[in-house]
């Protein structure tokens, strides 16, 4: 990050902490999405849980001006859960997550089609909440 920014730049950053997200009500399908999302991005040499280590990764590359916070996005209503909700269940049938889970073998098309129906009945229900929380860096050089 630091060997590109120009001197007295700006290097901004934000990310999701995957292991970090929380829902109510418990559906253990989701603990299920949760577990195979985060395996499958390790699996790919990405981090799931980068939200809590930009702080750690700016240092890595040599900042010392960082200032360090966090936020979070909140489905609760039935419009934001429709939507994220849909999203996740089209996503874990129709997309490279797809392919990698089947491929890999860490799940069956079941699995990922009752992942899928659990996204679907979440967001339909009453109660629902999710929350993702995001770690984020302003480094100053």
């Amino acid at each position: 990050m630091k060997r590109v920014c120009k001197e007295q730049g700006i290097v901004a950053a934000r990310d999701a902490d995957y292991a970090a997200m929380f829902w109510y009500p418990k559906v253990p399908e989701l603990e299920k999405w949760q577990a195979l999302y985060r395996k499958l991005a390790m699996e790919k040499k990405g981090e799931p849980d980068a939200g809590r280590k930009v702080f750690s990764w700016a240092r890595e590359a040599g900042f010392t001006n960082i200032t360090s916070s966090s936020s979070t996005w909140c489905y609760a209503t039935p419009k934001t859960r429709s939507w994220w909700g849909g999203l996740w269940a089209e996503r874990i049938l129709d997309t490279a997550i797809a392919r990698q889970a089947l491929e890999g073998k860490h799940a069956t098309q079941n699995d990922l089609e009752d992942i899928s129906e659990a996204w679907r009945a979440w967001a339909k229900h009453p109660d629902g909440w999710f929350t993702v929380v995001h770690g984020e860096i302003i480094c100053k050089s």
